[in-house]
């Protein structure tokens, strides 16, 4: 408490006579009159205290309630992506003409939605190789090396190459295929060979993929390597199925339900050519399939449905561990023209038939998110 002076104050009283006569009595002078002054000190006056401000408590540093918020990152799901034509065609309207070399032309639709996630991951289902011996196969696809600018440009980070095409140049175009899109930047996975990619937070995204035949144990393999190198996030690749099938086998719900159990955060399904449904299981996610994105291999398309998937990964405070999900679904179709196919993905608009269509077919509802 604030303490204040004592304050003097003079009192001063002129006195015109002290009797009890007034100014008329007789006798009265008023020159002879006596002035008497009386000096009275007041004691100590106490002034009502302020009440007292109180000391801001200090804001912790920017830096310091950043830390404290929970950590999210999301990454964007595609299905199979052909980018290119069967080796053997000489279509007037297929993909190597139509596209060529406008390595900007097949994800201008989509690439801002890529470019702004935290990963985009998708199925490369094409070796990568300027070979020429390829195998005996109903259906062989490749590009050239060249031509993976197509994913730099579009923000697609990271491909799954654990399915039936990549071999289509033999063991020799798989090895072509890995070492092109290491070259190229582009990370991949499978079976054999987890990956891992960081974010600017820390985070570290643990991807592999199984292939048609591909199994729990293989899967569990996977799952300890990258828990070994500090994944914080597991992303399971699934190539199965059976092709133009909208609901999933028993193979994938046991394996999918197998892989979750032991440590996946979620799986995304490749193959079939078709949506299937979204299943929630454990509190974990999985995407059955999510068909072609950006198919090459056919002109016409009987079912041109497909979808981009985005996974919003929160994490504990720290960004070890995934605490919550966070699912959003976005109806595309893979191409911008019926009929036929141009190769270029574009959404359906929200509130279409054919945007009804997708989320019916994969089980969802956006409203629901």
């Amino acid at each position: 408490m604030k303490s204040y002076p004592f304050i003097p104050v003079l009192i001063v009283a002129a006195v015109l006579g002290i009797s009890a006569c007034s100014s008329s009595e007789e006798g009265f002078t008023p020159d002879t009159a006596q002035t008497t002054m009386i000096l009275d000190t007041v004691g100590e006056t106490t002034l009502p205290s302020p009440t007292p401000t109180p000391t801001p408590t200090p804001l912790p540093p920017a830096e310091e309630i950043a830390a404290s918020e929970p950590k999210s990152v999301t990454v964007s799901f595609v299905g199979d992506l052909t980018l290119t034509e069967d080796s053997r065609s000489s279509s007037s309207s297929g993909f190597n003409v139509v596209v060529g070399d406008d390595y900007e032309y097949c994800f201008q639709n989509c690439k801002d939605i890529f470019l702004a996630d935290d990963l985009t991951l998708g199925n490369l289902e094409n070796a990568v190789t300027d070979l020429t011996s390829y195998a005996q196969k109903e259906f062989v696809f490749k590009m050239k090396p060249e031509a993976l600018e197509m994913l730099q440009i579009a923000g697609i980070e990271a491909v799954n190459i654990a399915n039936n095409h990549t071999k289509d140049y033999k063991l020799e175009g798989l090895e072509d295929t890995r070492e092109n899109l290491d070259e190229y930047g582009i990370i991949w996975s499978d079976a054999d060979n987890v990956a891992i990619y960081e974010t600017p937070d820390g985070i570290k995204i643990g991807m592999f993929g199984l292939g048609n035949s591909g199994t729990l144990d293989q899967g569990k393999a996977c799952i300890d390597e990258l828990k070994e190198m500090g994944a914080n996030i597991i992303i399971a690749s699934c190539h199965w199925g059976v092709e133009k099938m909208y609901t999933p086998n028993n193979d994938q719900i046991t394996l999918a339900y197998g892989l979750i159990d032991y440590g996946a955060d979620i799986v995304i399904g490749t193959h079939p050519h078709r949506l299937q449904p979204i299943e929630e299981y454990n509190g974990k996610y999985i995407c059955y399939s999510l068909s072609n994105f950006c198919f090459g291999g056919n002109n016409i398309l009987s079912d041109p449905d497909s979808c981009i998937i985005q996974c919003t990964f929160i994490m504990d405070s720290e960004g070890q561990y995934c605490v919550d999900y966070k699912l959003s679904v976005i109806p595309y179709s893979q191409t911008s023209t019926r009929p036929g196919n141009d190769f270029c993905p574009a959404p359906y608009e929200w509130g279409t038939e054919e945007y009804y269509r997708v989320l019916s077919k994969l089980g969802w509802s956006n409203e629901d998110e």
